[in-house]
């Protein structure tokens, strides 16, 4: 066996495992970031999700994203073009909801509401939404969970990234 040659034969076997790497790191690096809004449900009942924003035209409410418990869904897809975004949810099986001080209006069905005021007298329902400071990210994931000794109500968790 020679010892002496075994160096340069790991040397060369390593440097062939970088060349095979470096075209996929390359191609990683190359593909943009993905950013978006995500909710994630990690309960085990399915959830409604609805979302306000801040637009060109004015303030936006829409909804109903239906999550599944235990998986994530996309409401907005690409960069983030606001920095303050709202949600509301409720839990469709036990009836438990997240929800926060900001009111906006929302519908019985699939809806995409302009304004925030009079909802009543326009036809839809107020709800309160709770407000996410995304500061500068480009993305953001909020995460739904059940609080213990609450009937659906939950705690929930934001973080971004960019």
């Amino acid at each position: 066996m020679n010892v002496a040659g075994r160096p340069r034969l790991r040397h060369a076997i390593a440097t062939l495992t970088l060349l095979a790497v470096l075209p996929l790191a390359a191609a990683i690096s190359a593909t943009p970031a993905h950013a978006d809004f995500r909710v994630c449900n990690a309960t085990q009942s399915l959830i409604g999700v609805s979302i306000g924003y801040r637009a060109k035209a004015g303030w936006i409410t829409e909804g109903w994203w239906h999550v599944e418990g235990s998986t994530c869904k996309t409401l907005i897809e690409g960069p983030l073009s606001s920095r303050y975004y709202y949600l509301y949810a409720e839990d469709a099986e036990r009836g438990g909801r997240w929800d926060g001080p900001i009111s906006m209006c929302v519908a019985d069905k699939q809806f995409k509401i302009a304004g925030v005021s009079d909802c009543f007298a326009r036809g839809f329902q107020r709800a309160g939404f709770q407000e996410y400071d995304t500061g500068e990210q480009a993305s953001w994931m909020v995460q739904l969970t059940d609080q213990p000794g609450t009937n659906g109500a939950a705690a929930v968790t934001g973080a971004g990234s960019q």
